[in-house]
């Protein structure tokens, strides 16, 4: 299974859905080939533009089969992103830009989720808590200024917890039986100011899943499960708070298989990282993480991130600088 925050959101609606069906778009090539080199059973792609009838997903779909992986099964819930909210919730007196959405984005939709699967996803058995209230999630850490709440009151009064989404999406693995996938992608921990909205959401929304796994909202996974997002967190490096992401490296419930790449270690000298921004700000970083539960057998692992001067690297740079995070698990 993997994780890849493709990038492949776009400016305005519909605009992913006619790069897709025109073809030769470079990026959309380059994703797909990232996708079908490695062939993943299971996909959770981030940065993929959400509509109401799927059409996107489904034509994504399309090109993926023609291109020799073939995914029947699709589970793509409405994100945050770009929902409004006709407040100012990001503390510059002005309404309805992209960061006064509940999650950043220019029109709703924009750099959403989408869960991929060869195997049947129980549909009907989704547990969703996108919706929750970040003031309502346990010991929030919302943002305060000497004035009060910021940017105020009634920002937060309606502010939810996930930029994007939080996800328990269920599984059937012919001949193993059920796998709850618990997916994410958390908020940058940057474009803030002083109060630190965005560093303390992705801090909450990343410690969302140690309170998931406690118990806290409700009915916790019957067996095997598997952690995979985008955290937009490393834990050493980067900007942000990190006690949240190294808790969850550290959980005794989950297992960090540590995935590698050629690329990293030819670029930085560390082969850890899976996202390549620009120096030496943020700088390469380890965001993104597919992470076992502790019961399953992990068999292999990587970053597909080939070496920069091969051809397969300079495609890895052109889909994305996220790099498609993948593990082999078995019982």
């Amino acid at each position: 299974m993997a994780t890849y925050n493709t990038e492949l959101q776009r400016d305005g609606p519909g605009l992913l859905l006619r790069d897709i069906l025109r073809g030769g778009d470079p990026q959309v090539d380059a994703v797909v080939s990232v996708i079908s080199e490695v062939a993943p059973d299971i996909l959770v792609i981030q940065g993929f533009d959400y509509d109401l009838t799927g059409a996107a997903l489904g034509a994504f779909a399309d090109l993926l089969r023609e291109n020799g992986v073939n995914y029947p099964h699709l589970f793509a819930g409405r994100p945050n992103t770009g929902m409004a909210t006709g407040l100012d919730m990001d503390g510059d007196r002005r309404r309805g830009d992209p960061r006064d959405a509940q999650g950043y984005g220019r029109f709703s939709g924009q750099g959403g989720m989408a869960v991929l699967s060869r195997f049947p996803v129980l549909e009907d058995q989704v547990q969703d808590y996108s919706a929750m209230l970040w003031r309502d999630f346990p010991d929030a850490l919302l943002p305060e200024t000497p004035a009060g709440p910021f940017p105020s009151e009634e920002a937060q009064a309606v502010q939810r917890l996930s930029t994007t989404a939080h996800w328990v999406v269920p599984v059937n693995v012919p001949g193993t039986g059920r796998l709850d996938l618990l997916t994410f992608h958390a908020s940058p921990p940057v474009f803030d100011g002083p109060e630190d909205r965005n560093g303390r959401r992705n801090h909450d929304e990343i410690r969302f899943w140690k309170l998931y796994l406690d118990g806290v909202f409700g009915p916790v996974p019957p067996g095997d499960f598997v952690l995979l997002g985008d955290t937009n967190q490393d834990p050493n490096s980067g900007s942000g708070l990190k006690e949240a992401i190294r808790g969850l490296l550290n959980d005794p419930r989950l297992q960090d298989p540590e995935p590698s790449s050629d690329g990293s270690a030819a670029i930085t000298g560390d082969p850890y990282d899976t996202a390549d921004w620009d120096d030496p700000v943020p700088g390469n970083l380890r965001v993104d993480y597919v992470l076992p539960s502790a019961n399953l057998q992990v068999t292999d692992t990587g970053v597909w991130w080939p070496d920069p001067g091969t051809e397969a690297g300079q495609t890895a740079a052109l889909a994305s600088r996220h790099k498609l995070v993948w593990t082999d698990i078995s019982r």
